[in-house]
């Protein structure tokens, strides 16, 4: 037990007041004897014993009513577990606070973090002298204690919302491994929260516990910041078709707007920087949300010249959290890849099929063809330059010189792509499984198999694989089993590191992907080259053939590399930019979207530029060589998931602390009382000023009713 007034329990002495008064105002009785009294001396002696206990009595009441009052007044308290101490003995302790930019929420005007930061403040004056004393934010910065108080307070006035957050759970566990290399007894958490769940992940809760069980007797005190119904509107990812995309070909931009609150009427636009970097609208719409709502909204931009354009999709208006209502995008259009097709004689015939599916005359004679296809025969192929074409595909090949597979292998390990197709040409079939044949093809040639019956036919399990991406928004609802393949080739001993991406409805591969040195090969175990009229091997190209179609372009879309060029990123991410290895700069000027600049230096033996200093969101430019040099650039964005505003619910905290007990608190008032209760222990003020009252009420009716007898 312990006293928050420990001078005040000197009032106990008063107890003294009403023994001395009886004392002294006690009448001595006079003896007179009578011999007519004698007669009831008896009951005077019985009268004289029951008056006297009944003065005693009375006597006791008051004397407990004082005793009781000076004690509740000295305020003591109990603890039924756990260390205790003096209340003004040094603590431990670390104040946590939320820093993501979700606490950037502004209500009564004024932000979570500006409420946090208040709180902080006070708490840091009630703490005892000589504490020790550490301020925690969720930016993952080292954690350690600070040199003093006012150290402390400066810390925690510096304090700033962040793009790269951790969970709270996170901090919370370095805050028990800091609290636990104190040597004080008494350890206290405070964690500063808006109680949004996305800081209470449930998957945190084991680590949270193990490491409060190092350290079991700390008390956590959860002070709550956040409000209860918060009104908002957002933005979540934007998907673009493509970061780069070939001269012509639109660019499609998707988002979704949330709603948490109230419902509201809000306008989305979509903003692309000109030359000068000033925002050009392309495009806008107004939506109705309700509470709870999600609405997805599309952009459609053709035209786009070749170069890097960067822009953003906004929320026009205000509400409590402005850092999710913008979302910042970086694409790069480029001429159309060049493909190089090496197919048998008659070439035009050969090469049709795979040209149109990739390239159709329409898009070609227009500028909008994504691919720009060259066709050679095989012949021409050992004396063919491969460097300035992106991808190379072999329809149908015959036994190839083994300098020949040489320089494919050579050119695919340089990053480059190739498609080899299978078809009725490839004889003898040990030739294919020659050394320098098997640098590239993904296994041993084996035989044809024949499917008379038109049963087999593609059949992708999983569209998991960047050549299958087109095809996850249609599902099932693909018609392979209308495009039967009527024969096939066999693979056996397949290499190591070799990817089955899609079979056959009998099991056998049918496309099969190789990385070869920074390249990748693709084998199809059939053709797309045979005339359909003239036995062919399959129908995959006849009729109304888009699953094919479809196959083509993303195929080639991963062979030539364009899905790989990523150029919309989340804070924190390392962003790495392609440089185009003709124009080897050493040092690139990295513009950040606070308009500092940074000077970096390029992998040239890479061809890459690394840039790890992406904490802020949106646009940052890249340049080299001024005027005609190179001029590209990147986005950020901050993950939608860290601007959720959902609170965590009492059974989501009672999860993810388990057994460990913490206390929750909004106010000043509930702070002193639950870290009062937590360090000194549950006071008896109550129950004492109780009893004081029930022995007043006691000595009102004895002594009113003994004086009226």
């Amino acid at each position: 037990m312990t006293f928050l007034n420990p001078l005040l329990l000197a009032g106990t002495a008063l107890v003294a007041v009403p023994i001395i008064l009886h004392l002294i105002m006690r009448q001595r009785p006079r003896y007179l004897e009578f011999p007519a009294l004698q007669f009831i001396q008896r009951r005077h002696d019985t009268n004289q014993r029951r008056l006297r206990l009944r003065h005693l009595v009375l006597l006791a009441l008051r004397a407990a009513l004082i005793a009781l009052l000076a004690f509740a007044l000295a305020r003591p308290s109990v603890r039924l577990a756990g260390a205790l101490g003096k209340q003004e003995a040094p603590v431990a302790a670390a104040l946590v606070f939320d820093t993501s930019v979700r606490m950037n929420y502004r209500h009564e005007n004024r932000t979570r973090l500006q409420a946090a930061q208040q709180l902080g403040q006070w708490l840091l004056s009630q703490l005892p002298a000589e504490s020790q004393i550490a301020v925690i934010g969720t930016d993952q910065a080292p954690v350690a204690f600070q040199v003093d108080r006012g150290a402390a307070k400066h810390r925690i006035e510096g304090l700033e919302t962040t793009a790269v957050s951790q969970p709270l759970t996170d901090a919370i566990v370095d805050a028990v491994e800091l609290l636990g290399r104190s040597e004080l007894v008494r350890k206290e958490i405070y964690v500063f929260s808006d109680l949004a769940g996305v800081s209470w992940p449930e998957d945190a809760a084991a680590r949270l516990q193990e490491a409060m069980g190092q350290l079991p007797a700390v008390g956590t005190y959860v002070i709550d910041v956040g409000v209860d119904d918060p009104v908002n509107s957002s933005l979540g990812d934007v998907r673009l078709s493509a970061d780069v995309l070939s001269r012509g070909s639109p660019l499609t931009v998707d988002t979704q707007v949330f709603q948490t609150g109230k419902g509201s009427v809000r306008t989305v636009e979509f903003y692309l920087l000109d030359s000068d970097r000033r925002p050009v609208k392309r495009g806008g719409d107004t939506l109705s949300l309700e509470d709870g709502q999600s609405r997805q909204i599309t952009f459609h931009i053709e035209g786009l010249p070749l170069g890097t354009h960067q822009g953003y999709v906004q929320i026009l208006g205000q509400d409590g959290l402005a850092d999710d209502d913008r979302r910042y995008l970086t694409v790069e259009v480029q001429p159309a890849w060049r493909v190089l097709i090496v197919s048998p004689k008659p070439v035009d015939a050969s090469a049709v099929y795979l040209s149109e599916a990739i390239a159709p005359t329409a898009f070609r004679r227009t500028g909008q063809a994504r691919f720009e296809p060259a066709a050679i025969p095989y012949e021409k192929l050992a004396e063919t330059p491969l460097d300035s074409y992106s991808a190379v595909c072999l329809l149908d090949p015959a036994p190839l010189e083994a300098g020949t597979w040489q320089k494919l292998a050579n050119y695919t390990a340089d990053g480059h792509g190739l498609a080899v197709f299978f078809g009725g040409n490839a004889r003898p079939v040990n030739t294919f499984n020659d050394k320098a044949a098997q640098q590239v093809l993904p296994g041993k040639l084996v035989r044809q198999v024949r499917r008379p019956d038109g049963d087999t036919h593609l059949s992708p399990r999983d569209f998991s694989h960047p050549a299958l991406a087109a095809f996850r928004r249609f599902g099932g609802a693909i018609p392979w089993e209308a495009f039967p393949v009527l024969r096939y080739w066999q693979f056996r001993d397949i290499h190591k590191g070799v990817a089955v991406i899609v079979p056959y409805s009998d099991g056998e591969p049918a496309l099969l992907d190789r990385p070869v040195g920074q390249g990748r090969v693709l084998t199809m175990t059939t053709p797309v080259s045979d005339d359909p009229n003239r036995d062919p091997w399959n129908l995959l190209p006849v009729g109304e053939a888009w699953p094919f179609v479809v196959l083509a372009n993303e195929a080639m879309s991963y062979l030539v590399g364009s899905g790989e060029k990523q150029l919309n990123y989340v804070t924190g991410q390392a962003a790495l930019l392609h440089l185009d290895a003709s124009k080897p700069y050493r040092a690139y000027v990295l513009t950040q979207p606070d308009g500092l600049e940074v000077r970096l230096a390029a992998d040239l033996r890479r061809n890459a530029l690394m840039v790890t200093a992406t904490e802020d969101p949106g646009n940052y430019r890249v340049q080299a060589g001024g005027t005609g040099g190179i001029d590209r650039g990147f986005s950020a964005n901050v993950p939608p998931a860290q601007t959720r505003l959902q609170r965590a619910t009492d059974e989501r905290l009672g999860a993810i602390f388990g057994e460990y007990p913490y206390h929750v608190a909004r106010s000043e008032n509930e702070i002193e009382r639950e870290f009062t209760a937590g360090r000194v222990g549950r006071e008896l003020f109550p129950m004492l000023i109780g009893l004081v009252a029930l022995a007043l009420g006691l000595e009102h009716v004895v002594a009113n009713r003994f004086y009226r007898e």
